[in-house]
């Protein structure tokens, strides 16, 4: 941190950075949890890695005032469900989560505008309870892994195109 001009200093001549020494050897991947010459782990329960995943729950708050909910459904249900399919589409980019990957959940879903009654009847079991993440993990991972992959590459005013049309497809159905 810079020293204010009126300040008086001690130190002659211009301030300028300086960076520490180099140190001597190479860097190594010795960690617990490090992954060097292969693909990240996949599999059951394992989840999708990206760098500051847990930024998704800040966003997440931005859309609890956008979300249209039908009887019996709860915003931090919803809103869990939906960081789970955003972290998911974020992987896919190997980047940390924004707005649009949570923006793309929701409306998959139809929680950004009034859904078809069909549609209702098939979310509601499975988001029921989300928010409870610590006992419904692997419902979390579920509904992650029921958007394909294909809509998950898809914009977002794509995906809402598509749902228009017809809300089975863009979750494979």
């Amino acid at each position: 941190m810079s020293a204010p001009r009126h300040f008086p200093s001690r130190i002659d001549g211009p301030k300028a950075y300086v960076s520490a020494p180099r140190r001597a050897g190479s860097w190594l991947a010795n960690r617990p949890g490090e992954v060097v010459g292969g693909p990240q782990p996949s599999g059951p329960a394992v989840g999708n890695q990206g760098p500051d995943q847990g930024y998704v729950h800040k966003l997440a708050r931005r859309f609890e005032d956008e979300l249209v909910l039908s009887e019996g459904e709860r915003a931090a249900d919803v809103l869990e469900g939906a960081c789970a399919v955003g972290l998911r589409r974020a992987s896919l980019y190997g980047r940390a989560p924004v707005a649009d990957d949570l923006r793309v959940a929701l409306t998959v879903f139809g929680y950004l505008s009034e859904a078809a009654a069909e549609l209702v009847d098939f979310r509601r079991p499975l988001f029921e309870e989300l928010h409870h993440l610590t006992f419904h993990y692997s419902t979390a991972r579920q509904i992650a892994d029921l958007v394909p992959e294909a809509t998950l590459r898809m914009d977002p005013p794509a995906v809402a195109a598509v749902c228009a049309d017809d809300w089975r497809v863009p979750l494979g159905l």
